[in-house]
């Protein structure tokens, strides 16, 4: 019996059951194409026919020694990384074009191979002197790392296995071209298999492979989710190009903690470790001034201590401009809506501006309360109380919600000499830090004892 024939289309790989000339996920025209892949007709019921060899099956009290990992001596490297690289891991990392993903990655590549490990660095974008200079400028052009610039994935693949290095970056997967793909490189098709046969590469061979990925202009990776779902790690490096600082996050990680950061700064010998992000954040900050409040933050399992500046000033526009930088703008939009209908405190006529200060992008819901206190500060040309901190999260209703690791919070704000804490009333039931809390159950209450309004 034939098999029933299947399309997908090449831009977004949306799936479809026949032909035509335009996707109708995408909008595309001319991008369907028919997949080479097994039966999804009734002729797939043959695989019943043929029995396999059965799995192996343990239960949850199984013991394993945990995976062993090599550490690079790059410290906020090897923090993101869950402790260290990981044989026969792949790793996916992201970033704006600019921000300086090459350049980590080449320190990264010679601090591996100075621990020990074979090192293969295979540029698809640039000629490999181009690489080499990068190399000499960062004082890496004695590092122990084989460099090749090529884009064939065949040319790649068989020349890893004669090699046999125990690390391969590919920098990057969007200009590798499979041969067996009947599309462009770039192209969703050829980014999913690609990334398939590299991953299923270093699995089958024991090469840990780190993947170099383009982002889309929305901050995701550009290509299809599967690859994200195809490697263990996928790490995002962020920050702005007015900011000497870049933050690499872990969003997904098989072999450690997700969500922890490593904090480095961009100088003119490359990418320079920050061990104290908090001081480093809070390193210009004068005397408080309105507009301004210190939140204390958790990056992973890092408490981590950052400005907040807000801007509230009269609009000549019809419609008030609301912008953020670092943080959630549609949060933004819910922080003010519940100051007007819960705290009665109107922005209507006024442009509105955020900022997180050093190029941070806070995502943590605990920041509304220092967000709210910001922009009340600079709407009111009031400064905080000096020395504090502030953290919580808000609902709809304007009640004051608890932020988890309060201790730990409490105990870097202690150690950067602030003294006073501005949080939810749940958060007095677990401090014991030694600082001043004080503690409000909702937000019109805060409002009141500070701005007498609400």
């Amino acid at each position: 019996m034939a098999r029933s024939p299947s399309f997908h289309c090449t831009a977004c790989g949306a799936a479809h059951a026949k032909w035509s000339g335009h996707c109708d996920a995408c909008g595309a025209w001319n991008t369907i194409v028919e997949d080479a892949g097994l039966s999804t007709g009734p002729a797939s019921k043959s695989l019943g026919t043929k029995r396999g060899r059965g799995m192996l099956l343990t239960d949850l009290a199984t013991e394993e020694a945990p995976p062993p990992r090599t550490r690079s001596g790059l410290a906020e490297l090897d923090r993101v990384l869950g402790g260290g690289l990981v044989p026969s891991s792949a790793v996916l990392v992201g970033g704006d074009p600019g921000i300086g993903k090459s350049t980590l990655l080449l320190q990264g590549a010679a601090a591996f191979a100075a621990s020990g490990l074979k090192v293969i660095y295979v540029s698809g974008e640039e000629a490999s002197a181009q690489v080499r200079m990068r190399a000499q400028r960062l004082g890496l052009g004695r590092a122990d790392v084989k460099l090749a610039a090529e884009t064939s994935l065949r040319e790649i693949l068989t020349t890893l296995e004669a090699e046999k290095p125990q690390l391969a970056i590919i920098d990057s997967i969007q200009t590798m071209w499979a041969d067996n793909v009947d599309s462009a490189p770039g192209s969703v098709s050829q980014v999913r298999a690609a990334a398939h046969e590299l991953t299923t590469f270093a699995k089958r061979h024991g090469i840990s492979v780190v993947l170099v990925g383009h982002v889309t202009k929305d901050g995701q990776i550009a290509g299809p989710r599967v690859v994200e779902h195809m490697v263990d790690t996928v790490l995002y490096f962020e920050g702005e190009r007015g900011h000497q600082f870049r933050i690499l996050r872990a969003v997904k990680n098989r072999f450690g903690p997700a969500d922890e950061i490593g904090v480095f700064e961009m100088t003119g010998g490359g990418l320079a470790e920050v061990a104290n992000p908090s001081a480093l954040f809070l390193g210009d900050r004068e005397r408080p001034s309105p507009g301004s409040a210190v939140f204390a933050g958790i990056e992973g399992s890092r408490p981590v201590l950052c400005e907040i500046q807000a801007l509230v000033a009269p609009t000549p526009h019809a419609q008030p401009r609301r912008s953020a930088v670092g943080w959630d703008t549609g949060r933004l939009a819910m922080i003010l809506a519940v100051l007007e209908a819960r705290c009665a405190i109107p922005f209507a006529g006024l442009d509105v501006y955020l900022n997180i200060a050093g190029g941070l992008r806070v995502r943590e819901p605990a920041a509304d309360l220092a967000v709210a206190l910001a922009l009340l500060s600079a709407r009111e040309d009031v400064a905080l109380p000096p020395q504090s901190v502030v953290f919580g999260e808000i609902s709809l209703s304007g009640a004051l919600r608890p932020a988890g690791q309060t201790e730990n919070r409490l105990k870097e704000a202690a150690k950067l000499g602030f003294s006073t804490a501005i949080a939810p009333v749940a958060a007095k039931r677990t401090a014991r830090s030694g600082m001043t809390l004080k503690s409000y159950p909702d937000l019109a209450t805060l409002v009141g004892d500070m701005f007498g309004a609400g």
